[in-house]
């Protein structure tokens, strides 16, 4: 286990799922205030719920994970880091493997992006199921998220650009509307690779705000600004 960051949290993947790019987004993409209640969908070693404990210290936490070594990590994790949560494993299809209904403020997750048979299958059973959609459909998680989440809470989550239509039919189905977006590009000059969405559970079909891009790097190739705050790089350099 190691500090992401001098000063930051402990993390350790436990051999599961590595540090990636997408969850630590979508955890600065998120608006979280201390003492709600989160849910984590698909939490892998739980990083996401982590890096909100770091920027919103009370939270309380109920985690989600169908892989039974990146669960033991989670919870590993959070005893670390002094963060109040439980990590169940099982599946989240599973009323049972859920929190009580309509007991969060906050649910986030960091889907697996393609469809059963489409995209790159990744080597092990636990690593495929994160990237595609083995166990679980996005409907499912988006089904499971307003299970979870009092009326006017929100869901958070990071998809593939191109999967946008699919995900908007599934959240209307969930009840959940889409309320924020922000585009993520490599360069400036680059198309979306992925999305960053807030829906509302229960809001009405107008007010979609869609914010100014999220751009990585610089045409030279150096880490753009805000790449650098969201990944504490000033921390990291010493200043």
């Amino acid at each position: 286990m190691a500090e992401l960051w001098p000063g930051g949290i402990e993390y350790s993947d436990g051999g599961a799922f590595p540090v990636t790019t997408d969850s630590i987004l979508l955890a600065d993409f998120v608006r979280v205030r201390p003492y709600s209640a989160v849910l984590e969908l698909c939490c892998g070693a739980g990083l996401i719920s982590l890096l909100l404990h770091h920027r919103a210290p009370g939270i309380s936490v109920c985690a989600v994970e169908l892989d039974a070594a990146s669960a033991a990590a989670a919870e590993r994790n959070f005893a670390a880091n002094g963060l109040a949560g439980r990590v169940i494993c099982g599946d989240l299809r599973d009323r049972a493997c859920l929190p009580a209904a309509e007991s969060c403020n906050i649910c986030v997750c960091n889907p697996p992006y393609f469809p059963h048979g489409r995209g790159r299958v990744s080597p092990g059973v636990a690593r495929a199921g994160a990237r595609s959609e083995l166990s679980c459909s996005f409907a499912d998680v988006a089904a499971a998220a307003s299970r979870s989440l009092r009326h006017g809470g929100k869901f958070v989550f990071v998809h593939r650009a191109e999967r946008l239509v699919s995900v908007f039919e599934a959240l209307t189905a969930a009840r959940l509307m889409p309320k924020r977006l922000r585009f993520v590009q490599h360069r400036a000059a680059s198309a979306p690779g992925l999305v960053l969405c807030e829906a509302v559970k229960g809001a009405g079909p107008d007010g979609l705000r869609v914010e100014t891009p999220l751009v990585l790097y610089e045409e030279n190739g150096t880490e753009s600004a805000e790449f650098r705050r969201i990944y504490h790089m000033e921390e990291q350099d010493g200043r």
